[in-house]
């Protein structure tokens, strides 16, 4: 118990603080085979490329304790490109809808007729077209484009934001929030436990308050001594929090271990699972819409391949494959302590494209969700550390319950030689 609390002193703060484990961020992109076809209103065909993989660090910062039995910390990421483990380079040439223009005219889809073909007009003259071809650099950490002060000016306030436009140009070197969570030192089972992110105890991006709570930890440790139910995290890059149930018990590497994993309900809709009517409006079940917390663009996050969703959008693209094997996120997380031995969290982006009248851009293309890229972020306990981990955590407590036993029995072997002897 005095060695999992967020305690200087403890065993586990080093780890909490500067996270030795190795962590890689995996991404996938799905490049676009019949760009043409689909503007005239064909069926999409995808080619999935990668991974490009990335390795990860992590480190906190401006660790401050309260009075309260709570810490604050300010946690970044700083990515390094590992072309050893790739497939493929960041020069690498992909096909993708171009994200800017289609969201922007399905957000455009119900201002007056004047100012979508203002927009069309000067997208004309900008030489931009509904698919982009783009290097794997581009899309991930930004690209220039002279669409966003167009937008800008046409209809302010619509994207805002500025500079360069990439889909984790904000990830690298970049915190995810003030987390204020819970030390253990009074309660061991609140420890890690998230008090407020960004001084608020739920989020209003939602329809209810339930969807809006943030709830569980900050999803790198948990309370020790767990049951084999759920656990639950708060993420920012889903804005919301997420509940993963217990699926079996198992070993990794030694270290007896519980795996959890998301429930096929994570993003059903409203209608298959009410407690989701918060996240909407919703489309198929499989995804979930988070366009109010991305500036209102229509994206939405789904597992890989749309795997655990409904059927219908599997069939609407072609070259998708879902699978549980390669699309299934998990958490093997040792009980006793709270602390994860192996994971890997899997999600996937994916941008709503349709015709848009006024819009000639859109062409005659077909309501679709378009997956963009997946990506996984895995990390394991290994060397130095599991080392630790497996004889303070298996080979001592092992020990100590054989020695018991073996002490129970000279017990018992003195007893009775005292009987005999009296």
């Amino acid at each position: 118990l005095q060695n999992v609390r967020i305690n200087p002193s403890s065993i586990a703060f080093g780890m909490w603080k500067d996270i030795p484990v190795p962590f890689y961020l995996s991404v996938y992109f799905f490049d676009v085979l019949n760009s043409k076809e689909v503007l005239q209103g064909a069926k999409p065909m995808v080619n999935q490329r990668g991974p490009y993989v990335y390795r990860e660090f992590r480190y906190k910062t401006n660790i401050t304790f309260h009075d309260n039995d709570t810490v604050s910390f300010l946690e970044y990421r700083k990515l390094f490109f590992q072309p050893d483990l790739s497939n493929g380079s960041e020069d690498d040439y992909i096909v993708l809808p171009n994200i800017l223009l289609m969201g922007a005219a399905v957000m455009m889809e119900n201002l007056p007729n004047f100012l979508k073909l203002l927009l069309s007009g000067a997208l004309a003259g900008l030489k931009q077209e509904a698919f982009m071809n783009r290097t794997v650099g581009e899309i991930m950490w930004g690209y220039e484009d002279p669409l966003i002060d167009t937008i800008n000016m046409i209809v302010p306030g619509l994207i805002p934001f500025k500079g360069k436009f990439g889909l984790f140009v904000e990830l690298n070197s970049s915190d995810s929030g003030l987390f204020t969570v819970n030390t253990g030192m009074k309660n061991i089972s609140r420890v890690h436990m998230i008090d407020t992110w960004n001084g608020l105890k739920k989020v209003n991006y939602w329809r209810s308050s339930g969807c809006n709570m943030i709830n569980g930890t900050a999803g790198e440790m948990w309370p020790p001594f767990m049951s084999p139910t759920s656990l639950e995290f708060y993420s920012p890059d889903a804005c919301r929090s997420m509940t993963l149930v217990y699926q079996q018990s198992g070993q990794y590497r030694g270290v007896p271990t519980y795996r959890f994993v998301a429930p096929k309900t994570l993003f059903a809709n409203g209608t298959d699972y009410p407690p989701n009517e918060g996240f909407c409006p919703c489309m198929q079940s499989g995804i979930q819409n988070v366009s109010t917390c991305r500036f209102n663009a229509p994206m939405f996050i789904s597992h890989p391949h749309f795997y655990n969703a409904d059927p219908v959008l599997v069939n609407a693209v072609e070259g998708l494959h879902p699978s549980e094997q390669e699309h299934a996120l998990f958490l093997d997380v040792h009980p006793m302590t709270g602390i994860p031995m192996n994971c890997s969290i899997k999600l996937q982006l994916n941008l709503y494209i349709k015709q848009v009248s006024g819009i000639i851009q859109t062409g005659k293309i077909k309501p679709v969700v378009l997956p963009l890229l997946w990506f996984a972020e895995s990390g394991y306990i290994e060397g130095s550390v599991l080392k630790q981990f497996y004889t303070n955590l298996v080979l001592i407590p092992s020990l100590l319950d054989y020695l018991q036993y073996i002490f129970l029995g000279l017990s018992v072997l003195l007893i009775i030689s005292a009987a005999v002897l009296m």
